[in-house]
């Protein structure tokens, strides 16, 4: 039991600083709910292990997780918007 109540809170940990870095970068953001927990929990884990190798384990914590998520939100658009993006197609015109 206490092994899915861990995956809920991870989940609706993970939807709430993948939420707060979407809001904090404006523009569209074409993430379903699902990639919204992932960039969440990935944010998460990345805060962590810079707070604890680079800050010597004073970190920022839900603020931290939020910049990370603003920088994962950040690399999807500028994939998606590169020819990486999309194979076969022409390299957007400036």
């Amino acid at each position: 039991m206490s092994i899915i109540l861990y995956i809920i809170l991870l989940a609706i940990l993970g939807l709430i600083v993948g939420g707060l870095g979407r809001l904090l970068l404006p523009g569209p953001d074409p993430l379903t709910i699902v990639q919204t927990i992932m960039v969440g929990i990935v944010a998460s884990y990345a805060a962590g292990l810079f707070s604890w190798y680079v800050l010597d384990r004073r970190g920022g914590g839900l603020i931290l997780s939020a910049v990370f998520a603003v920088i994962i939100v950040w690399l999807i658009r500028r994939y998606r918007e590169s020819s990486w993006g999309r194979p076969g197609a022409p390299p957007p015109r400036p």
